[in-house]
C-alpha cells in the first residue's frame, strides 16, 4: 500500500469483520525519537494462538471472499523495513491489538497519508460501531500535544435521534479532525 492510512483502513475492516463494536486507533509521533507508532485495538471475536501465528503469512486469511490476506503482513513488513517493529496480540472471545512502530527518517518509510480522512470515512461508513481515535505528537523541541475523538461521547451529545452518518455530523467530524491535527502540528513545532 502506498500510505499507512490505507493499511489502517484494511486492519479496521478486519476488526469490523470480527464483530468488534469498539475499535481504537492510536497514532503516536515523536520527532525527537524518530518514531511513529500506529495501534489498532478491537473487542471483536479475537483469534486463537494458531491464527495469530499465521496472521502475518500473506497466504493465510480468515476471509472467504479472497484467498489471501495481505493487510497485516504488509503492515508488518512496512514497519520492519524501516527498522521498526510489529506486535500482534489476540485472545479468542476478547479481541485483538496490534502495534506497528516505524522509523520515519528511514528511506523505506511510506507516508502516513490522510489518516484523519480515513478515520472520518470509517466512522461515517460504520455508524453502528464505536471508534476511539487518539493522536499524540512530540515535536522537535520536546513539546507534546494530543487530542481524542470518541464516538461514544458524540452519541451522548447527539442523542439517539442523529446518526454518525448524518451529513452534518460527517462534516463536523471531518472539520474537527482537520482542526485538531493542524493545531497539534502548530503547538508541537
Amino acid at each position: 500500500m502506498r500510505e499507512l492510512s490505507l493499511n489502517v483502513m484494511d486492519i479496521v475492516q478486519n476488526s469490523i469483520s470480527a464483530g468488534a463494536s469498539l475499535i481504537t486507533i492510536e497514532v503516536k509521533e515523536s520527532l525527537p525519537e524518530d518514531l511513529l507508532s500506529i495501534s489498532v485495538t478491537d473487542n471483536g471475536c479475537g483469534m486463537t494462538k494458531e491464527q495469530v501465528e499465521h496472521v502475518i503469512d500473506p497466504f493465510f486469511t480468515t476471509r472467504t471472499t479472497r484467498s489471501v490476506g495481505l493487510g497485516v503482513p504488509l503492515f508488518k513488513m512496512e514497519a520492519e523495513m524501516t527498522g521498526g517493529s510489529f506486535v500482534i496480540d489476540s485472545e479468542k472471545g476478547k479481541g485483538t491489538a496490534l502495534t506497528a512502530v516505524f522509523k520515519p527518517s528511514h528511506v523505506d518509510m511510506i507516508p502516513l497519508g490522510d489518516i484523519e480522512g480515513t478515520v472520518q470515512l470509517l466512522i461515517s461508513c460504520n455508524p453502528d460501531r464505536d471508534f476511539l481515535y487518539h493522536r499524540t505528537r512530540k515535536g522537535p523541541g520536546g513539546k507534546e500535544g494530543d487530542f481524542t475523538l470518541d464516538t461514544r461521547e458524540l452519541r451522548e451529545v447527539l442523542g439517539g435521534d442523529v446518526s454518525l452518518d448524518n451529513p452534518e455530523v460527517v462534516v463536523w467530524i471531518k472539520e474537527f479532525l482537520e482542526e485538531q491535527t493542524e493545531e497539534l502540528r502548530n503547538t508541537t513545532s
